[in-house]
């Protein structure tokens, strides 16, 4: 249960929503820039606000797994498993559709990527929408191909007037966005790392995870550039970091550095932000420490690339498309 004020806040944001209005709110993952999923109208305000081009897909978000059936069809066993396994949570399955589904929600796909997402405000707005099934169409709350909000500040600063209402539900606590997995093809397939891993996946269907090939669904956040600052981002290994301090003060440009590793060399020009040297806090942390980094105004940000392992797999994925054009 939520308290009275939050629960008069999550009313007003239904009643927006169900109006045909944007509301941003909080998920474990990301902030979500919400519209009815079944409102045509509604989900063309999302790409309209966010730049988005149309044919890239949306992930609607659900109450419980129950509402499954109402927005895919032929919906596989491994899909129930996981449904009961890891949701609410950081997961996305992409099944076959039904054929109602709105088009822009798939991009004009036969499939369609849908979550219960693991945060109580989430939840219970989404309950509070209601309806048989309903859902919220629910992209990162930003602009497309920026840097996701973890913060209802992020996405005031990114949006501002675009959206009817934003609830504050305080910092995310996972701070990537979920794993997508799709389950619409012959095996199971990820399309974009997060949290959940494939071995953690693979444990609950009893199934080797293949890699996504040619023909795997278009999904969100799978462009070479994504989660990117306005600020050019470079991405180095431990020895490289020394290098470009070096570089940053021969050149007399002002650099900001990201890493886990303490700064080796002191300059007026360079500003270093320390971030968490494990995977799951420096997943919550890497998306505000670079909208931090990125207002200042230097001229290159460098961040110290993540080891690569398993558990640092989806932190390195955003990052190195973060860093895509980057000329070296």
């Amino acid at each position: 249960m939520i308290d009275p004020a939050a629960a008069e806040i999550i009313e007003r944001a239904a009643a927006l929503l169900r109006r045909g209005e944007l509301v941003a709110f909080p998920t474990e993952t990301v902030y979500g820039l919400g519209a009815d999923a079944a409102n045509s109208t509604a989900v063309a305000k999302i790409f309209t606000a966010k730049g988005r081009p149309q044919d890239h897909p949306l992930i609607v978000h659900l109450a419980e797994a129950a509402h499954l059936d109402r927005w895919a069809k032929d919906i596989p066993a491994a899909a129930r498993k996981l449904a009961a396994a890891f949701w609410p949570g950081p997961l996305t399955l992409v099944l076959k559709r039904q054929p109602d589904v709105c088009d822009a929600i798939t991009g004009g796909q036969d499939t369609i990527g849908l979550r219960v997402p693991k945060h109580p405000l989430a939840l219970e707005l989404l309950r509070e929408f209601g309806g048989a099934g309903g859902g919220l169409a629910a992209p990162s709350a930003n602009r497309f191909g920026h840097i996701s909000p973890t913060t209802a500040a992020h996405v005031r600063d990114e949006l501002g007037d675009a959206v009817a209402m934003i609830i504050d539900g305080g910092p995310c606590q996972v701070g990537i966005e979920s794993t997508i997995l799709d389950l619409s093809g012959e095996r199971p397939a990820i399309l974009r790392p997060g949290m959940i891993s494939a071995a953690a996946i693979g444990a609950v269907i009893g199934a080797e995870l293949v890699l996504a090939g040619v023909t795997a669904p278009r999904v969100s956040g799978s462009l070479e550039s994504h989660y990117a600052p306005r600020t050019p981002l470079q991405l180095v290994t431990s020895d490289g970091l020394i290098f470009a301090v070096r570089q940053a003060m021969v050149s007399r440009e002002r650099t900001a550095f990201l890493a886990t590793m303490a700064q080796p060399l002191g300059n007026e020009l360079i500003t270093w932000k320390l971030v968490p040297s494990d995977p799951e806090s420096f997943a919550r942390e890497i998306y505000a420490s670079l909208r931090e980094l990125d207002v200042l105004g230097c001229a290159r940000i460098v961040v110290q690339a993540p080891p690569p392992t398993t558990a640092w797999q989806p932190m390195l994925d955003r990052l190195r498309r973060a860093a895509s054009g980057f000329d070296n």
